[in-house]
């Protein structure tokens, strides 16, 4: 089954196509915990995890959490479509999308996209390797690589998956990566886990964010991962979502 948590007109706050105006489709679902990432209080109890908590504790939000079909996704963004004059990009996220990366639904809906022209990103956290030459839609996709670092606290051999890393960069041509960073790992590691994971790849793009869904959050560490962009060559991204909109969601 294909789980759909929400989807909504924004503009992308993160990587390569900050800035732009485009649709989201976050689903429901993730392999991994990510329990460094952050705590909040939701329904009486502390939880561990990443922002997108929604999307990832099905415990807690699975209700929310609606099924749909290849059908529905397209309705929904004809509606979201038909206040718009131009061609806006569409992001698939989550939780972790590639965890429907075979399902009949999701990936009839990345044809249907990739058919009529749209600039498609997945955002992964690329440790699903998926078989490009039996899914080719997924070449004409950009995967939003964002691996993640050991502040996310996530073992090292679940976080990274170096086989999904190389499929993923060698069968699509715009792909990028994009780390979360905070103070803490770039004073200890951050560039050695970094050079890891993409030193087999000088071409592709690096994009480092400071670690925050909240502005007060992202101010602890901007600065910081700025400077390290500056040393050692990468690309800043703020997180424009945050900045314009704090934790307000559906942006």
């Amino acid at each position: 089954m294909l789980y759909l948590v929400e989807d909504f007109y924004s503009i992308q706050g993160e990587g390569k196509f900050i800035g732009t105006p485009s649709v989201f489709f976050r689903f429901g679902g993730c392999n991994l915990k990510c329990p460094g990432f952050g705590e909040y209080f939701i329904k009486d109890r502390f939880v561990r995890g990443c922002d997108s908590i929604r999307a990832v504790n099905r415990e807690l939000f699975g209700k929310q959490w609606e099924e749909v079909d290849k059908e529905g996704l397209i309705e929904r963004l004809e509606e979201h479509l038909k206040h718009l004059d131009f061609k806006p990009h569409v992001v698939l996220t989550g939780g972790e999308p590639l965890i429907y990366w075979c399902d009949k639904d999701f990936y009839g809906f990345v044809e249907y996209l990739v058919e009529r022209g749209f600039i498609v990103t997945i955002e992964t956290n690329a440790t699903i390797e998926v078989d490009f030459d039996k899914y080719p839609a997924y070449k004409e996709v950009v995967f939003a690589l964002a691996v993640k670092l050991s502040n996310s606290g996530e073992p090292y051999e679940r976080r990274v998956n170096k086989k999904a890393i190389d499929a993923a960069v060698k069968n699509t041509a715009f792909s990028f990566f994009k780390f979360t960073l905070s103070r803490n790992l770039i004073e200890f590691r951050a560039y050695e886990e970094i050079v890891d994971i993409v030193g087999e790849y000088p071409e592709v793009e690096v994009f480092c964010m400071p670690l925050g869904d909240r502005v007060d959050e992202l101010k602890k560490h901007d600065k910081a991962v700025a400077e390290f962009c500056m040393i050692y060559g990468f690309i800043y991204s703020d997180r424009l979502q945050v900045r314009l909109w704090n934790r307000e969601k559906k942006r």
